[in-house]
């Protein structure tokens, strides 16, 4: 669509491709001019840390404290109990409040890097809905607000109507969740002034019927923005790599392979990833998604780089690049690959190079392994291993095993 933004942050939106819809452009953009707009980014707890599919959103949040307004963190701690049927083929687990808790502690973990928490009008400030959610009387709560829902506008919403049309079952459970989201979005408007939601466009229809519920009982004009799906330009869904989620938690995915990650953009993504995922200027972005042959190397250690320090500092993402360059110019071993340490143990009755490639994550299933020792694809300490039976004492790891997969994925094995 062709809009000409007035204020800064619907500008950054647009230049730098995190727009995919929004409920009411013009309205949006002059309540960003007319002064401090406070908005959200709801996040359940389904796991300890968020990955790197949450990355996008995290900057867009990190956008908007740039250009001077408030972002608001909510946390699912009520939501996380019911379970998002969004796009899903099947009911999520559901986890006690217990684990609920320590994954949201968890969670916080990041947003600290990217937001300035505080008391300030444009200081970041991270809410639970269990705070309101919790204590909910359900028959007040249908009569004041499920009456404002629609059975049959519920089930056109994409996200309902592509589990239906699969024939998967729905439970009742889950479909209640747009629900509560929606009047999430009515609780923080009435208590922190939240003027708009954000969100991936899977999240599309219950940022609507917020801004509908929000209006329909306290007659507030508020907005919804969202961000495009993001896939590479090979099609596939952003935040996988070849060991499994890309998680943002150090404890859960070590810096260098968080660098590593951005280190492995294809060509095609060099530009699009800089815009979305770093601060440098829009032109350079450009230039440098344009490159060519070996410069666009360069261009990928620059993303590793800036991504890594934005999450993990710069240190991190320093020695992350000197390991990298020592790893795949100078044959070395490097201090920072992800290590796996074996007990003596482990390895008295020898330990094999399948179920060595398994512990370190270079390889599924033995069965991988196996496949990609046949291919040609395993090094260890930089020598081609063509022999899969091949076992390991504690008299070999006197010093570490460099284990390389293919050419970009290294792991140490070491004795503990």
């Amino acid at each position: 669509m062709t809009y000409h933004p007035k204020s800064d942050f619907m500008r950054v939106m647009f230049e730098r491709g995190f727009v995919a819809d929004c409920t009411d452009y013009q309205a949006l953009d002059e309540a960003l001019v007319k002064g401090v707009v406070p908005a959200y980014i709801g996040y359940d707890a389904t796991a300890a840390s968020l990955h790197v599919g949450h990355l996008m959103n995290i900057m867009v949040l990190r956008w908007l404290q740039k250009t001077g307004h408030k972002p608001i963190t909510l946390m699912g701690g009520g939501t996380t109990k019911v379970g998002d049927p969004s796009f899903r083929s099947e009911e999520r687990p559901l986890l006690t409040p217990e684990k609920i808790d320590e994954n949201i502690a968890g969670l916080g973990k990041v947003f600290a890097r990217y937001l300035s928490y505080g008391d300030g009008p444009t200081d970041a400030i991270m809410l639970n809905n269990a705070e309101w959610l919790d204590n909910l009387n359900y028959l007040e709560f249908l009569r004041d607000i499920g009456r404002h829902f629609s059975v049959n506008r519920m089930l056109s919403f994409e996200s309902v109507k592509s589990r239906l049309d699969r024939e998967q079952s729905l439970s009742f459970l889950e479909f209640n969740y747009m629900i509560l989201q929606a009047y999430d979005f009515l609780e923080i408007n009435r208590r922190y002034g939240c003027l708009l939601q954000m969100g991936g466009s899977d999240q599309w229809g219950n940022i609507v019927n917020g801004v509908d519920l929000t209006r329909r009982v306290i007659d507030k004009e508020i907005y919804g923005l969202t961000t495009p799906l993001l896939t590479t330009s090979d099609g596939k869904k952003m935040g996988k790599s070849a060991n499994g989620a890309v998680w943002l938690n150090g404890d859960m995915l070590s810096p260098y392979e968080f660098w590593q990650f951005w280190r492995n953009t294809t060509d095609a993504d060099v530009g699009k990833f800089l815009k979305i995922f770093t601060e440098l200027p829009v032109e350079e972005c450009d230039r440098l998604g344009a490159l060519q042959g070996s410069e666009i190397n360069e261009a990928k250690v620059l993303l590793a780089n800036l991504a890594t320090a934005l999450l993990h500092g710069e240190e991190a993402a320093k020695a992350a690049e000197a390991t990298a360059r020592e790893v795949f110019e100078k044959g070395g071993i490097g201090g920072e690959l992800p290590t796996v340490t074996v007990s003596a143990e482990e390895l008295a009755e020898g330990l094999g190079i399948v179920q060595l490639m398994v512990k370190a994550g270079l390889a599924g299933s033995g069965k991988d392994a196996k496949r990609l020792i046949g291919e040609g694809g395993l090094r260890v300490n930089d020598e081609l291993m063509s022999d899969s039976s091949r076992r390991y004492g504690a008299g070999d790891l006197a010093e570490p095993l460099k284990l390389t997969a293919g050419k970009k994925r290294h792991a140490l094995v070491v004795l503990g």
